[in-house]
């Protein structure tokens, strides 16, 4: 007699080896986009498509199967149909396992070739000269700010802002040992240190802290110093073969950090968008007021606004500032031009799809 469960198996089963038969089916047809454009020169990674693909399918999706699942199976579909047509490359701040890592392959997926980088500066690098087609780089932490060397590579690169991608932080403490009660340094980066300030005082106040350059550096030494943890993520313990002693030591549960996808090819409009633009302007009085009128003039909502020194100037400024909108739309477009007319430089880094946090 078959019972009931084996029954409802052999069903999925049946319908696993469906779904297989047409992701073949699919990734076929790639392969035959993949060669009409090449044909026409087109490039390969479309965005706005794969947003649109996101959209339907959420908008069919029916359930029981969870709509926060969804985008993460297609993303995987889509990431490696697109390997097919051509292998999608991304550089991101490095090393392996880090929080940029992270969101490389939340953004990209798991098929794309993800190369790390010791610098933002040669994130930049690579995307520039050609070698991938993308970067990603940390832009600013709910907690602990703006990544400032970022902003500062943008006053004299030609890279666009191609989009965006924001990550809940969860700060794991990662060691070979089961005890923590038996550890005796930790290592971490300093912002995940800053992070995790109070669960260490309350937890390990008498352990030295060692600051290093990345929280995956940080897992790596763990494994040449059988008695020393570190701050890290998840997918740290992964890769490095660590326990995870203790999850979610951050201090704020609402830890997120935002990421900027630099390329060279401006994103479409997606109807949720966000422009980033930076200027500079003369010292006088009134100065900063005249600069934001246009926005307040045509309706459009600032979501940021960030100023750093110019290095070649004392007391001179550049400006950063998000705002919602796209630079198609007649609105945004407007109240850039009449701001260009009153600044000594102004740049628009690139307007792009707002990422959900």
């Amino acid at each position: 007699m078959v019972e009931p469960i084996d029954k409802l198996r052999r069903s999925i089963d049946a319908i696993d080896e469906q779904i297989l038969k047409l992701l073949n089916q699919r990734a076929d047809l790639a392969v035959a986009i993949g060669k009409e454009k090449s044909k026409r020169k087109a490039p390969f990674h479309v965005p706005e498509r794969e947003r649109e693909i996101y959209e339907r399918l959420e908008r069919l999706n029916e359930g029981p199967f969870p709509p926060e699942s969804l985008r993460s199976v297609f993303r995987e579909i889509l990431s490696a149909t697109l390997s097919l047509e051509e292998p999608l490359t991304v550089a991101y701040l490095g090393p392996q396992a880090t929080f940029t890592h992270q969101a490389c392959m939340e953004q990209f997926g798991l098929s794309a070739r993800h190369l790390p980088f010791h610098s933002i500066q040669e994130v930049f690098e690579e995307v520039e000269r050609d070698r991938v087609q993308y970067g990603i780089i940390p832009i600013e932490n709910s907690i602990e700010g703006v990544v400032n060397h970022t902003l500062d590579m943008f006053v004299d690169s030609n890279l666009l802002i191609c989009g965006e991608v924001s990550l809940e932080i969860s700060h794991n403490l990662l060691a070979q040992i089961e005890d923590v009660a038996a550890v005796t340094k930790l290592y971490s980066h300093p912002h995940a240190i800053a992070q995790c300030r109070t669960w260490l005082e309350n937890h390990m106040p008498a352990v030295p802290v060692y600051e290093v350059s990345s929280t995956a550096k940080a897992a790596e030494l763990v494994l040449d110093e059988p008695a020393a943890a570190a701050i890290a993520s998840e997918a740290a313990a992964h890769i490095y073969g660590l326990k995870v002693l203790q999850k979610r030591i951050e201090d704020h549960l609402h830890n997120v950090t935002r990421f900027l996808i630099i390329g060279k090819v401006p994103a479409k409009p997606s109807g949720d968008d966000k422009t980033s633009i930076l200027f500079s302007i003369k010292d006088r009085v009134g100065a900063l007021y005249a600069m934001l009128e246009p926005f307040a003039s045509y309706g459009i909502n600032m979501t940021k606004i960030e100023s750093r020194p110019i290095r070649t100037q004392a007391w001179e400024y550049v400006f950063f500032v998000d705002l919602e909108g796209h630079i198609e739309d007649d609105p945004v477009r407007e109240a850039l031009d009449q701001l260009a007319e009153r600044c000594l430089f102004f740049k628009v880094l690139g307007s792009y799809a707002r990422s959900v946090t």
